[in-house]
């Protein structure tokens, strides 16, 4: 479950620039996910609402998640094409001289900040302790187990 440490991660840069920036309260986060970056969206939504429940300044916000398609280019033809429906084989020419230009990125794309009064002093953000990690793990994998039954 990599999703768990991108959403840590995550998190962890957003409190950071929060404290720079005296930001009271952020209402949401977008996050650009590639198409074929191997992130399991719903997963990253669900680690989020969980591990936000335990912030301050990130309390209750929202994670959006945007899709950044796969593109692939053909260096025989110099032609982009999708990633996902065609794989490596060009579509133009059929050649299998191609490589992926997008969507195997995560990104995080925008914060939106609740305009609050700016705070005076920056305060200590709390790090995620090893119970914390092993009990999302443990809520992730009972989240798993519902979804195949």
């Amino acid at each position: 479950m990599h999703e768990l440490g991108i959403v840590f991660h995550l998190i962890e840069q957003v409190n950071k620039l929060a404290v720079e920036n005296h930001v009271n309260h952020i209402a949401s986060v977008t996050l650009e996910v590639g198409e074929v970056s191997a992130v399991i969206p719903y997963f990253v939504e669900d680690c989020w609402n969980w591990a936000v429940k335990k912030e301050t300044v990130l309390k209750n916000s929202k994670i959006k998640i945007e899709q950044i398609d796969a593109v692939s280019y053909c260096e025989d033809c110099k032609k982009e094409y999708s990633t996902v429906e065609h794989a490596k084989i060009c579509p133009y020419c059929g050649s299998e001289h191609t490589y992926l230009l997008r969507g195997n990125e995560i990104c995080l794309k925008e914060i939106e900040v609740i305009d609050d009064e700016a705070y005076e002093e920056p305060t200590e953000i709390e790090q995620a302790t090893d119970e914390d990690i092993e009990e999302a793990l443990a809520e992730l994998q009972r989240l798993t187990e519902e979804q195949t039954e």
